[in-house]
């Protein structure tokens, strides 16, 4: 995912709606997802800046618990 590193996206579109899962790999043993939300703008592929904060939040987050299990 753009900005971060390490985060990975997956995109899927179902009839006229996009879904996006957002996830982080490679730390320790584990897959940690981090958001999965429907896109509701009609006008741009941007992920909103609030989603964007969340996703950050939630990998530090990811990020101290595979810490801790190390």
């Amino acid at each position: 995912m753009k900005g971060l590193n390490g985060v990975f996206e997956i995109v899927s579109d179902y009839q006229t709606d996009t879904y996006r899962t957002v996830y982080a790999v490679k730390l320790g043993n584990a897959i940690y997802v981090l958001h999965a939300f429907k896109k509701k703008s009609k006008t741009g592929i941007k992920t909103p800046k609030q989603t964007m904060d969340l996703i950050k939040e939630r990998l530090k987050q990811a990020q101290e618990i595979a810490k801790q299990q190390d």
